[in-house]
């Protein structure tokens, strides 16, 4: 990128420039011929110069010109007006350049807009490809959210100055050198006087306002370390309440903006000085106008009209003028933005951009090998020295001993540490001088330190087959032509992010439709196909985004409640049935016996709706319910008045919290004894909202009696049978038949609750669930319903273990000739890991061809599995023997936990049988 902002400017948009100055020239015809027509209309028709008498007539808009060989030409003759119609004529023709003037500003504005835009884009999109083109070393120096900071925050300025860099000074130049010298035609003193007062101004205010361009570079800095400073908190807020250091978190910050704030004080001070220094300069010039022109008119040397267009002339200088010394200082202050911008994107060993340009991708030539390989730390601490080691083809490397020496080796094997001798050679090439077209679709990567981005599980899981649009644009996005030619002029590469970026091919499918069927293998290996089922049934899906999912779920419905009958076991879910009431749910959710999915139904508010309390009303079964509600505010308070607030019996209470007993107390006191009619109206919801929340299973006051149970029962139907309009979109109810798009999937298959004097009971029933799942056919779409789980920020919904298992699934998922796993798996449990390592030289083995794998492992005693065994001791490999490769086919003999691990892989059952890390 060029040092200086304005090179920068006029090497992208010089056409734009030119074409834009020309308009600008333009611009200043009708500018300036708008100056002189309230002088002819003064003098003409208001002042009566040239209408002698009253029928006198006066030439309008006569046009000619004079030519060399011609002598005058008269381009239109002119009209014959008198002196009312002509001052309307004046009139409407200075009314016209005001119209042409505005549209000049208009069109010109506009394209600055758009000029400057489309620069801002093209600086954005080359600092954050620039980033991508950093040497590793780099990302342990800098700070993300500064980066950030200053690729939206800080080069925002330069967009709009692009726009003006060269317009501005053309067109306020322009606007202030045309009434000036329509001033000195008009009158040479008073010309001349204006021409001192704006010397003195474009004199003095600049060199006031370099102050001000030193304290906005201390502005700068300050606040791209705040947001660096904010970004660590945010990353490292587990630390904070860890150790309890919030307090001192919250005095750096303090800190730092007092500093802040003392800058921008200083700043608002000395800007304003100026302002008020400036607008002093600008407000003496129409008094020396009125002392001297006044005086010259009176001596007859300045005609009244004359005085008046330059009063007026005058009126449209300062704001040019005013405006080109902020044009002066900005232009100064982007261009310091600008420097400290690229001096911040201008680092050492940057990747030449031919290395990751698009391509189609080709095979990595074997063998893969370092070659005198020499890795240090930052400081300065040697991690290997002169290493020489050689990977071939579907070989099995197992690093142990040093982790400190096989992390480096596996990081220098997938190019992502630059060596400080030697070289990580393919095929005798070295692999930093290969395009990552070819090493990144040859080698796949997995380490301890995994970072999911913001998005679902899938577009994580898919994200390292998304190499280059495997189509066409999006047809079906109108817009779409438009964008990519925006996306042209500014720069930008003209790649659609929704065209279908995933390689099919190298996830061993052939399209769309069966991806998930090939993922599924990988997700068995790493064990992670039970976490994600587990997602999809805690997860609700959209029937109208998955044709064929509401049958389906249904049709599970079915099969789940014929498997109950078919066990026997009947009695472990209490079914929805519209004319029963459902022991295991709450009196509230029979009564409204549905999903409430608008605020007028939801709990809270439940009780306070008018129609709601209209059904109640009609049997009595208010006060039957403020009755119950009563009995269990005095139960609860005899039971639990004297607990401490963090006793764990409350945690047992769904209706009342610790933090709301003593409201109840003194309410129940001041309630006991009074008639329901006697209860003032405001506090009887208080008491029903109690009985709503009661289930007799779960609470055991006695509560609940056969007779109660009906009248709850008849009270559901009137309420579902009279529901007015307003609240037809407030409830999805209860339906044997209809499959519940606000439910999750789980509760739409069992459709009931668990009876809760089964302990296992939910474990049993998510046992039978995941068996329909296999036996209807219904295993892909649900894994694919779990994969568009949303992770968080850097995967951070998901357990480290699990996040640790789908970057291994991640690596696996590309048929890659090189698979090297750095310790993938340290967060998971021992045995688990063992199993998983065995899936995993299982699943690899039987791709053909096999690619080889290099594995930094945890526990040694898996090392055994592999074909070749590298110790390190510092950063020498003290030892290269050979490995028994067992687990991979050989016959030797894995051990009883390992080999019930590999049938696993082979039996998807059995991969969902296996540990569980939990969702």
């Amino acid at each position: 990128m060029e040092r200086r902002l304005t090179s920068y400017i006029w090497k992208h948009t010089k056409f734009q420039q030119l074409w834009i100055l020309f308009i600008v020239a333009l611009s200043m015809v009708p500018y300036f011929m708008s100056f002189d027509l309230p002088k002819q209309i003064v003098n003409g028709p208001i002042q009566g110069s040239g209408f002698d008498t009253p029928d006198a007539v006066k030439l309008f808009m006569k046009l000619e010109v004079s030519l060399p060989l011609f002598g005058k030409v008269v381009l239109f003759p002119g009209i014959e007006l008198g002196r009312m119609p002509t001052l309307f004529a004046l009139s409407m023709v200075f009314l016209l350049f005001v119209v042409i003037n505005g549209l000049f500003k208009y069109y010109i504005n506009t394209y600055k807009g758009r000029l400057g835009e489309r620069l801002l884009r093209r600086i954005r999109f080359e600092l954050v490809d620039r980033v991508l083109r950093f040497p590793p070393d780099v990302f342990k120096r800098v700070k993300g959210s500064e980066i950030a900071n200053m690729v939206n925050n800080e080069v925002e300025p330069m967009g709009g100055f692009t726009g003006d860099a060269f317009v501005s000074p053309a067109l306020l130049g322009g606007q202030a050198l045309t009434a000036l010298v329509f001033i000195f035609v008009q009158s040479f003193w008073l010309g001349l006087i204006t021409t001192a007062l704006v010397s003195v101004q474009a004199l003095i205010i600049p060199r006031m306002r370099r102050r001000l361009l030193v304290l906005g570079r201390e502005r700068q800095l300050t606040a791209r370390e705040l947001a660096g400073r904010v970004g660590e908190m945010v990353e490292g807020i587990d630390a904070i309440h860890a150790f309890d250091t919030s307090n001192y978190e919250r005095a750096d910050v303090a800190a730092r903006l007092g500093r802040i704030f003392k800058i921008r004080y200083d700043i608002y001070q000395w800007k304003f000085m100026v302002k008020f220094i400036n607008n002093s300069l600008a407000s003496f010039t129409p008094f020396l106008f009125y002392i001297v022109g006044g005086y010259l008119a009176l001596k007859g040397k300045v005609d009244i009209g004359q005085l008046v267009a330059v009063i007026a002339a005058y009126k449209d200088l300062p704001g040019p003028l005013k405006d080109l010394i902020d044009w002066d200082q900005n232009r100064q202050d982007v261009q310091i933005k600008y420097a400290q911008v690229v001096g911040q994107f201008s680092v050492d060993g940057m990747v030449d951009p031919a290395i990751q340009a698009v391509g189609e991708g080709a095979a990595l030539k074997p063998p893969l090998a370092a070659v005198n390989l020499t890795l240090s730390d930052d400081s300065g601490a040697r991690l290997l020295d002169r290493i020489n080691v050689q990977v071939r083809p579907g070989e099995r490397v197992a690093l142990t001993g040093d982790a400190a020496g096989g992390e480096a080796l596996a990081a220098a094997f997938a190019r992502l540490s630059w060596p400080d001798a030697g070289k990580v050679v393919a095929g005798g090439e070295d692999i930093h001088s290969l395009p990552e077209s070819i090493t990144g679709r040859a080698i796949s990567y997995a380490s301890t330190d995994v970072h999911f981005f913001s998005g679902s599980l899938r577009d994580n899981l898919f994200y390292g087959l998304k190499h280059r649009p495997m189509g066409p644009p999006s047809a079906e996005d109108p817009g779409m032509a438009w964008r990519l030619r925006e996306a042209q002029l500014s720069g930008n590469p003209v790649h659609d992010i929704k065209a279908d970026w995933i390689d099919y091919a190298a996830a061993g499918a052939t399209g769309p439709e069966d991806l998930i069927r090939a993922v599924a293998p990988v997700l068995d290996a790493v064990q992670l196909s039970r976490d994600i089922l587990d997602l999809a049934l805690r997860a609700t899906a959209d029937a109208a985004r998955r044709p064929g999912i509401a049958d389906s779920v249904i049709a599970m419905r079915r099969a789940f409640r014929a498997t109950l009958e078919e066990r026997g076991q009947t009695s472990l879910i209490d079914h929805f049935e519209p004319g029963a009431y459902n022991d295991q749910s709450t009196v509230g959710e029979n009564l409204l016996f549905g999903n409430a999915i608008g605020p007028a139904l939801m709990p809270g508010a439940l009780g306070r709706n008018p129609y709601f309390r209209q059904v109640l009303e009609r049997d009595g079964l208010d006060r039957a319910l403020y009755e119950m509600g009563f009995e269990i505010a005095e139960n609860a308070i005899e039971l639990f008045g004297d607990l401490p607030a963090d006793h764990p019996f409350f945690q047992q209470l769904t209706f009342m919290g610790a933090e709301d007993l003593p409201a109840y107390q003194a309410l129940v006191k001041r309630l006991n004894g009074k008639d329901y009619a006697e209860v003032p109206a405001e506090d009887r919801p208080t008491i029903i909202r109690l009985s709503f929340a009661y289930a007799e299973p779960r609470h055991r006051f006695g509560l609940l009696t056969d007779e109660m149970k009906e009248r709850i029962v008849r009270a559901r139907q009137q309420f579902h049978a009279g529901l007015p309009a307003s609240l037809q979109g407030q409830i999805e109810a209860y339906d044997p038949a209809r499959y519940m798009p606000s439910a999750s999937l789980m509760d739409n298959v069992v459709f009931g609750r668990v009876n809760n004097r089964h302990a296992d009971g939910a474990e049993r029933v998510q046992e039978i669930v995941r068996g329909l799942m296999d036996r209807l056919g219904l295993y892909d779409d649900f894994l694919s319903i779990g994969l568009d789980f949303e992770v968080g920020t850097g995967g951070k919904r998901l357990t480290l273990a699990q996040r640790q298992k789908a970057s291994l699934a991640r690596a696996l998922l590309r048929r890659t000739g090189y698979q090297v796993m750095n310790r993938p798996l340290t967060a998971v449990d021992p045995r688990v890991r063992a199993q998983i390592v065995e899936n995993v030289l299982t699943l690899l083995s039987g791709q053909e061809p096999a690619p080889a794998l290099i594995w930094v492992m945890t526990d040694s005693a898996l090392a055994s599995r592999f074909d070749r065994i590298l110790t390190f001791a510092g950063p020498l490999v003290a030892s290269d023997g050979r490995g028994g490769g067992g687990a991979a086919g050989t016959g030797e003999p894995a051990g009883d936990g390992v080999d019930a691990s590999v049938a696993q892989v082979e039996s998807r059952a059995g991969t969902q049988a296996g540990a569980k890390t939990g969702a």
